[in-house]
């Protein structure tokens, strides 16, 4: 009987329970219950794995990743041109496009930023990407070659032989060909819709180093007149504000040293091919 309650309490200790004897165990007497406590463990036993929080790790650092970079400074090519076009839309860069990622792109990027609470950095990353994109509209052919730099296409057939500026609407170049050999390619612009550039063959009969035209009493510097009054010449307007705006007829040049050096080596006589 002994060996049995021995057994009972440490049953006990093990289920922290309530024991009774038997009604009489050979002697006669009742016995009251015995109640044995049992210590609870405040954590689990070593080994055991804990439930999984609830609340995602985070860096150490707590903050968020940076968005990525896109361009930045010293970076080149049609993007950068785009991003230059739409920064124009919003007036935070009146120069180019160009396509070349330089010090003005780097800080109409940084105004663009601190206007709207982003980090300013001067480079153009995912979330300012997006934000400039939401704000302005795809740019046309000629917002994104405003100031010229678009690749000239292949020169017409008809400039391939003898001494010709060979100048196309479809790309807005001029070729200064010699014997089927491109000397020079510049960007040109035309007239407007109201005072358009005439198309076709013709040679250059007149040129004139100062010319002022008498009708608009606007400078025409390093003017070849190859048709009526249109002419092959320099234009201020075109220098400052690009393919914005329009010439009453004529070809105007922005480069300056590029029409003064096509204005030294054309001869009067010499072939003007006006194309699409």
């Amino acid at each position: 009987m002994g060996r049995s309650f021995a057994a009972l309490l440490v049953l006990a200790l093990a289920c922290g329970c309530t024991v009774r004897t038997a009604d009489g165990d050979g002697d006669g007497k009742r016995r009251l219950p015995v109640r044995i406590e049992v210590p609870r463990h405040s954590t689990p036993p070593a080994g055991d794995d804990p439930k999984p929080s609830a609340t995602p790790s985070t860096s150490p650092s707590g903050a968020a990743p940076a968005p990525a970079v896109l361009w930045s400074r010293g970076d080149s090519g049609r993007d950068v041109r785009e991003l230059q076009a739409r920064l124009r839309q919003v007036a935070w860069l009146y120069d180019g496009p160009t396509g070349s990622y330089d010090d003005l792109t780097e800080r109409a990027v940084k105004g663009f930023q601190g206007k709207r609470g982003l980090p300013r950095t001067g480079r153009t990353d995912t979330v300012t990407w997006k934000r400039l994109k939401d704000m302005t509209h795809e740019p046309g052919k000629w917002e994104l070659y405003l100031m010229g730099g678009q690749p000239a296409e292949a020169p017409d057939a008809r400039c391939l032989t003898g001494r010709v500026l060979c100048i196309s609407k479809t790309s807005r170049t001029l070729r200064w060909v010699i014997d089927g050999r491109t000397v020079k390619t510049v960007p040109v612009r035309f007239g407007s819709v109201g005072t358009p550039t005439r198309e076709g063959v013709f040679n250059v009969y007149w040129k004139s180093r100062h010319h002022v035209s008498t009708l608009y009493d606007s400078p025409m510097p390093y003017a070849m007149f190859f048709s009526g009054g249109q002419a092959v010449h320099y234009s201020a307007d075109f220098a400052a504000h690009g393919y914005a705006g329009g010439s009453h007829g004529c070809v105007n040049v922005r480069d300056e040293a590029a029409i003064a050096d096509l204005f030294a080596q054309v001869r009067n006589g010499d072939k003007v091919v006006v194309h699409w």
